[in-house]
């Protein structure tokens, strides 16, 4: 038997907010990695986790130190110079993006910036799950969808601030779900539904979540973890779970609450997905709309009213991810394109799903292009009339082979590297600078590179043992600084002062450096250096050699 909700709802309207950029989403990845000298670096820096920043051509040079800032408007260089040489002060090197600062809206939510002017296409498909027979979702449907959950959620007792643990596989319903989250003024965590129990039910017991939603994936992970389930799909194999359908239709029947709730700010925390960070435990990382907004600002800001309601994103990296959720759904339902959802990777399923849906956009990792390069099955497909456009690889370092095979079977198809973090949001940044849809988007940065400084960012690179802010060309630990950096781990202050410091900047615990292009490239993390008679090895460097030869599929190196 599943529980009949008994609810009392509120309405909750997704007001439009008109904003300047209108943009596409791009993609994620971990670090692109490029060998260097051996480099005189310690291993006893700050770290922040893994993920993606596909950077941008940064246009600085040195700057001025805050403190400093406004005295440049009224002395000129010289004059700037003669205060720190007496006030002992030394120039940082601070870099910034080559192209202008993007705005940002106020006192917006996610859920508003990402549907705002949905009306206009109501009858489009927005999400569509890739198997056949697979469910999809108009933007009608989905801005309905999200709005009912919200008022269920309310009705049931979410309040702001509470999280709520999303269990769920990639489906077409999982955006409608985290965005209903986020509309109530709760909190979306995701969670990999297929990891083992005791995995799921410690990030629902250390994020104090109020509720679950999970299928039959999760359910028997989850039905013991304390807190009321929210079941979708076959609620028949889900005893004790409140079925999704019957929610939303009893949120459709109540009325108004009998009690004020708090409005949803900007400044409030919408997200708290988890990251192991530097020490390898895992952490939530709380993320507020502000964060997520502005990450979306920089990372669509080259997308133009030309890919509006045009863009095909394949939607095959998870969802529970930052990136998935972010860098890949809200992205390209904000520039009102459709998200073609895969839950598992399956060869056959994927590449009919790029034939038959014109995928233009897809963020694979390096094994998925293997596959597409040198598998059999991909024989069985007419992959010469492919829409594709452009493919973000993530996850793990592009062989040069690998690249040099897929660019030669897909000559017409843009790849590009990237490089984020999930306490920056994910930084979603790019080797394109926009482009025609039909075309596709401008290289302009190295295909070896992560790319360029996205707008609004700042970025640095510092000697891990001084602190100091190293020139270009010089190999350091990336920092970042920006509106999208978390608010910090939950309930980890200690954590959270060794990856910010106090000035703002985020601590990556990567080892990277930006050339004379303003091109960024990621070396290593500094925890996995390995000391060799006095010098300092790059695992990557070690790990690009071997992946160089035809039998090598992937490598790892450590030490």
């Amino acid at each position: 038997m599943t529980q009949r909700p008994n609810l009392t709802c509120t309405p909750l309207a997704l007001t439009p907010h008109k904003n300047c950029v209108t943009a596409a989403g791009r993609m994620p990845s971990p670090s692109s990695r490029q060998p260097r000298p051996p480099l005189l670096l310690s291993t006893n820096a700050k770290a922040a986790p893994f993920l993606l920043l596909a950077a941008n051509a940064l246009a600085t040079t040195n700057t001025r130190l805050p403190t400093t800032g406004s005295l440049q408007l009224r002395m000129g260089d010289a004059a700037i110079a003669a205060v720190r040489e007496e006030q002992g002060e030394e120039e940082e090197h601070i870099f910034r993006s080559r192209f202008p600062p993007v705005a940002v809206p106020d006192d917006v939510t996610v859920p508003e910036f990402v549907l705002a002017g949905a009306e206009a296409y109501a009858d489009k498909v927005a999400l569509v799950e890739a198997a056949p027979g697979g469910r999809s979702y108009t933007y009608g449907e989905v801005c309905r969808d999200v709005a009912r959950f919200a008022r269920a959620l309310r009705s049931v007792g979410v309040r702001k601030g509470h999280v709520v643990v999303v269990a769920l596989p990639n489906l077409a319903v999982y955006p409608v779900v985290s965005l209903g989250i986020m509309s109530a003024g709760a909190v979306f965590s995701g969670v990999n539904p297929r990891a083992a129990a005791a995995e799921i039910r410690k990030q629902v017991e250390d994020s104090e979540a109020k509720l679950v939603v999970a299928n039959e994936v999760a359910y028997d992970k989850v039905k013991g973890a304390g807190v009321p389930v929210i079941g979708i799909g076959d609620v028949e194999r889900m005893p004790g779970a409140i079925s999704w359908d019957e929610l939303l239709a009893a949120a459709d029947r109540t009325g108004a609450p009998v009690v004020a709730l708090d409005p949803v700010q900007q400044s409030d925390l919408c997200a708290l997905p988890y990251s192991s960070g530097t020490t390898g435990v895992s952490k939530g990382v709380m993320l507020s709309h502000r964060n997520l907004v502005s990450n979306l600002c920089s990372s669509m800001f080259a997308v133009g009213q030309e890919l509006l309601g045009q863009v095909v994103t394949l939607g095959l990296m998870p969802f529970f991810h930052i990136y998935g959720i972010t860098g890949i759904c809200c992205s390209t339902l904000r520039h009102k394109g459709t998200v073609v959802v895969m839950d598992r990777f399956d060869l056959r399923t994927f590449l009919g799903a790029l034939v038959t849906h014109r995928v233009m956009f897809a963020p694979l990792v390096p094994p998925v292009m293997l596959a597409m390069v040198k598998s059999p099955v991909a024989d069985e497909f007419d992959l010469s009339g492919l829409a594709l456009r452009s493919v973000m690889t993530a996850a793990a370092p592009l062989a040069p082979d690998l690249l040099a095979a897929f660019q030669s079977k897909f000559p017409g198809v843009q790849v590009e590297e990237a490089y984020g973090l999930t306490e920056h949001s994910c930084i979603t940044l790019t080797h394109a600078g926009g482009g025609d849809p039909h075309k596709g988007p401008v290289q302009i940065a190295k295909k070896n590179s992560v790319g360029f400084i996205l707008p609004n960012l700042e970025v640095k690179f510092i000697d891990p043992d001084t602190g100091r802010s190293l020139p270009r060309n010089t190999p350091g630990e990336v920092c970042v600084r920006s509106q999208a950096v978390m608010q910090g781990y939950y309930r980890q202050k200690e954590e959270t002062e060794r990856t910010i410091d106090d000035k703002g900047w985020l601590h990556t615990g990567d080892v990277g450096y930006i050339d004379d292009d303003g091109d960024v490239f990621i070396v290593d993390r500094i925890k996995e250096l390995i000391k060799y008679k006095g010098f300092q090895v790059a695992p990557a460097e070690l790990e690009a050699i071997l992946l160089s030869h035809p039998s090598v599929e992937d490598a790892a190196v450590f030490g």
